[in-house]
């Protein structure tokens, strides 16, 4: 067996159908587009989310709700990890810095604690905001509440 004998399996190729090549070839003519609008023409695209005409799933269903656009955003960060973070790093205070530095929250987050976890030894926490139960946990180990 050599290179120049080897052929693919019968049946295993076939043809690609040659569009507008006359009329003989049986795709001539209007090439497989049909006739006339705008799916005949060159430089046709169709638009994301199209239905031909009839009117699009986006636009039969009800619009409901609002976007509150003074809503802030905070980044949940637990006791647990704040205790995680003090212990591993010998910490007597933890603020956003501490938090970013160490990959939690990026710079443009705004943090607030929540009580899930314990501490296990007193600590000053800086953050945006604190859940009720979270800031008695801080207190309750002697620590302070900064609230930025």
């Amino acid at each position: 067996m050599n290179l120049n004998n080897l052929k693919p399996v019968a049946g295993s190729t076939h043809h690609e159908k040659r569009i507008g090549r006359g009329q003989g070839s049986g795709y001539g003519g209007t090439s497989t587009r049909g006739h006339k609008g705008a799916q005949s023409r060159s430089g046709y695209t169709r638009k994301l989310g199209f239905e031909g005409g009839q009117m699009p799933l986006q636009r039969r269903l009800p619009k409901y709700g609002f976007t509150n656009l003074k809503r802030v955003e905070y980044k949940p960060i637990n006791l647990s990890v704040i205790d995680a973070l003090a212990t591993k790093g010998n910490l007597t205070e933890v603020n956003v810095e501490t938090l970013i530095e160490a990959g939690f929250v990026s710079k443009n987050d705004r943090v607030k604690v929540l009580g899930n976890g314990t501490l296990s030894k007193t600590v000053t926490v800086a953050a945006h905001a604190f859940s009720k139960s979270a800031a008695a946990a801080i207190e309750a180990k002697a620590g302070t509440v900064v609230k930025l």
